[in-house]
């Protein structure tokens, strides 16, 4: 099997380094075997350095980012909670349709396609009865940022849990979940932890932990896989086979992310995205987010009138072999959304791209 070299700056998947693929490569070994417990528990520990957490529970979902969604609903969410859901671009909306479908009273507080949500907006429709408010701090479909201030200190005093989507931007912008008061978070490893999909990240907090009980979920049910990833490898419970490569990739991964340190990391990718998109404004592209919105680990730029978006994308891709992301809902056909996710960013994968992009326009 024959498979195309691609540089990957799109929204998803992000580059793979040779040390990833290499400890994907690692010959597989059983899910209960003592020797993958402990590659478990180093995980497990890396995961909650790079989300910047205490919490004991911090482990990978045995799937992809939705995966993570899902079970932060399943498992903290009940039928007729009343939960606010910020809502400006599509995984707002998909947290939004996940809540309903679990039987949720979901307040929508939406807002423009590319903006930031008021954080005020967003605390004035807690009320006594909210048991739960999320936000998408990274919104990959817009290339937003989401400040949380405020956020943590108002769900408290209505007794109600943050809830937030990191899935583009862990280990690419600054976010704490403790330092930023945050109850319940997932994310996603096929961004800026440059390992390929298939995990979710996935981190809850004490808080959080005081309303678990069997969720709706078997696969994703809290309370049965923390019986596999809890204790030593004699005391873990079978619930599922675990994705064992994926863990070796993922755990190589939070390897490279400690080794360079996430403030090094940080600022790496904001000097990144500020680079490209210097580049990219000489060639008349302009940034969909505004000063102090914009998310560092992906740049989303509006096309200029008369550039067919969609065979200028193809084309990179099938004779460049460079990807990037069109525009999603009402941006589509709008807006290319570039990743800048770790390995993406660099001068070389950028480079690589801009020359690319002046030989076809």
């Amino acid at each position: 099997m024959t498979v195309p070299d691609r540089l990957l700056l799109g929204s998803g998947p992000s580059p793979v380094p040779r040390r990833v693929l290499d400890a994907l490569a690692q010959p597989t070994i059983g899910h209960l075997d003592p020797a993958f417990a402990e590659i478990m528990e180093r995980c497990k520990d890396r995961l909650r350095q790079v989300f910047q957490t205490t919490n004991d529970v911090t482990m990978p979902v045995s799937g992809t980012g939705s995966a993570g969604m899902e079970a932060m609903v399943v498992n903290f969410i009940r039928p007729g909670d009343r939960v606010v859901c910020g809502v400006h671009g599509l995984f707002g909306e998909r947290m939004a349709d996940e809540m309903r479908r679990n039987g949720a009273e979901v307040v929508v507080v939406e807002g423009e396609w590319g903006r930031a949500l008021d954080t005020a907006r967003l605390v004035d429709a807690l009320d006594e009865r909210t048991a739960a408010l999320f936000v998408v701090h990274g919104e990959t479909s817009t290339g937003v940022r989401q400040p949380l201030d405020g956020l943590a200190a108002a769900c408290r005093e209505h007794d109600a849990l943050l809830m937030v989507d990191c899935v583009t931007s862990l280990a690419g912008a600054p976010i704490g979940i403790d330092e930023e008061g945050v109850d319940v978070a997932f994310s996603g490893t096929q961004k800026c932890l440059n390992v390929p999909p298939g995990l979710a990240p996935f981190t809850a907090g004490e808080r959080a932990l005081e309303r678990l009980e069997p969720g709706r979920s078997w696969y994703l049910d809290l309370t049965l896989l923390l019986g596999y990833w809890s204790g030593g490898g004699g005391g873990r419970s079978y619930h599922h086979t675990a994705p064992i490569n994926l863990i070796y990739a993922l755990d190589e991964g939070l390897q490279i992310v400690l080794e360079e340190g996430l403030e090094a990391r940080w600022v790496r990718h904001l000097d990144a995205h500020e680079r490209l998109r210097g580049e990219l404004a000489e060639r008349g592209f302009e940034r969909l987010a505004p000063e102090g919105e914009a998310l560092s680990s992906l740049l989303c730029v509006r096309v200029p009138d008369g550039i067919d978006e969609a065979a200028v994308r193809r084309s990179l891709l099938l004779d460049h072999g460079v990807e990037i992301s069109g525009g999603l809902g009402p941006l589509a056909g709008q807006v290319w959304r570039i990743g800048v996710m770790g390995e993406g960013a660099r001068p070389e994968a950028q480079d690589r791209l801009l020359t690319a992009l002046d030989k076809l326009l």
